[in-house]
């Protein structure tokens, strides 16, 4: 289908292909990180020591929750690059693209002087001591190491995500993961370096990540469209910038907040129905991959949309992301339900825990398609940087989830508890598509 207009230069088409060009690529991106969760704890597991998996556990953790809360350097790095991209403006996009790695570097040089605290913390939090806490100290202080560079990696993967080039997203994903893979089990086996070589493995990956990232970004600039330190200082940009990571924090504690409550409340139905739960949290995650994947398509599309001022291509765009999010979720969700048995039985071998976890199998099998919306519309707000419905919209959200939280699981137990999560993604996905077409009617006239 051709949608373009002779009216608008900028004007481009959207189609299966351009939105599957960016969603396999970024899915196949992600699936590579539980293969590198699995042979860090593989090549710790073969010392026979539980106290150092226990600390591994820990540590990994730890550094995960703290840079997770960073991820707005990858989210506004890909709206901000999408519509200087839709607009064709070379000059703003390198603008952009140097404003997120200062902010990268500058916010992982934080991270490494705070390393020490945070560690602190982090042990007294998790309750860690003896051997396990050495062990994590060791994994946390070494990995922190990273830090500079793992956000860098979040700037880099952002824009060239802004750009619509999901292959070199892959690729660097496959660096990353496929170098700390690699020296993870030669250092942490061969060497006999055990948690320290892992954490070294996984340094090593990063660091190597960012800098084939940054070389490959830097080898598509020109001189031409080189900004001047004074555009990239700009202070209307940088308060722009502030404005849209300040919203996406906000976003991401309150999505952090809803899982952690829910383990929460889980360890408290006991030991049987906590690990059921997190066994059967599995078939929600890996419905996130390809969720997300589709999720950065509606990123770039939608961005790039408002960019070019082309209202055709935001329609069509959103329409398609919509069509395969809602079909992968059903066909994943139909997956789930018959084989679900089975994976559970891969995935524990007490009779207890596979019980309890088919019992509670319905609830996650669902959550694909309840989270669809909710993961899409992330990426379209992202996309058209409308933070603060965003982060408004996820707080009501959230309080939507603690109401329900507060009359279910009174009610049912762990049935409510899953309720209430089912609830929440719908509550996401529902409060913010409500709003699409009317900010994207004041978007597109402000732009005529």
């Amino acid at each position: 289908m051709d949608i373009r207009s002779n009216h608008n230069a900028f004007a481009f088409d959207v189609t299966h292909r351009l939105v599957l060009s960016i969603a396999l690529p970024m899915t196949l991106g992600f699936m590579t990180t539980p293969l590198l969760g699995l042979t860090n704890t593989a090549v710790v597991g073969r010392m026979g020591n539980a106290e150092a998996l226990a600390g591994l556990a820990i540590g990994a953790m730890l550094f995960d929750l703290i840079l997770g809360s960073f991820n707005f350097l990858r989210a506004s790095t890909t709206g901000l690059t999408a519509q200087a991209y839709g607009r064709r403006d070379q000059h703003e996009q390198q603008a952009v693209f140097s404003r997120a790695m200062i902010s990268a570097l500058g916010c992982g040089l934080v991270l490494l002087c705070l390393s020490p605290l945070l560690m602190a913390a982090g042990l007294r939090l998790m309750g860690a001591e003896g051997a396990i806490a050495q062990a994590t100290s060791t994994y946390f202080s070494i990995r922190m190491l990273a830090a500079p560079a793992a956000l860098a990696n979040y700037a880099i993967l952002g824009f060239v995500l802004g750009r619509g080039q999901g292959n070199i997203g892959l690729l660097l994903q496959a660096v990353i993961n496929g170098i700390n893979i690699l020296l993870s089990i030669y250092l942490g086996l061969t060497l006999d370096l055990g948690v320290a070589g892992v954490a070294w493995g996984t340094m090593a990956g990063e660091t190597v990540g960012a800098l084939a990232g940054l070389a490959i970004v830097l080898s598509g600039f020109g001189k031409a469209a080189r900004p001047a330190w004074a555009e990239i200082f700009s202070r209307h940009r940088l308060a722009e910038l502030f404005a849209l990571n300040r919203d996406i924090l906000i976003r991401t504690f309150a999505l952090i907040g809803a899982f952690t409550i829910m383990t929460r409340i889980g360890t408290s139905f006991g030991a049987v129905t906590l690990a059921a739960n997190a066994v059967v949290m599995n078939f929600f995650l890996l419905a996130g991959y390809y969720l997300d994947g589709l999720a950065n398509a509606a990123e770039q599309i939608i961005g790039r949309a408002i960019g070019a001022h082309y209202r055709p291509a935001f329609d069509r765009g959103l329409k398609l992301t919509i069509l395969w999010s809602f079909g992968l979720a059903a066909v994943g969700s139909a997956f789930f339900f018959l084989a679900g048995p089975w994976l559970i039985s891969v995935l524990t071998t007490s009779p207890e825990v596979r019980q309890a976890a088919e019992t509670y199998l319905p609830w996650a099998a669902v959550t694909g398609l309840t989270g669809a919306l909710a993961f899409l519309m992330d990426g379209v707000f992202i996309g058209a940087t409308w933070s603060v419905d965003m982060r408004n919209r996820m707080l009501i959200s959230f309080a939507g989830y603690l109401v329900m939280l507060a009359v279910f699981v009174p009610l049912f137990g762990n049935h409510g508890l899953w309720l209430a999560m089912n609830a929440f993604l719908l509550f996401r996905g529902f409060f913010l598509a409500t709003l699409v077409k009317r900010r994207a009617d004041q978007t597109f006239r402000a732009a005529q």
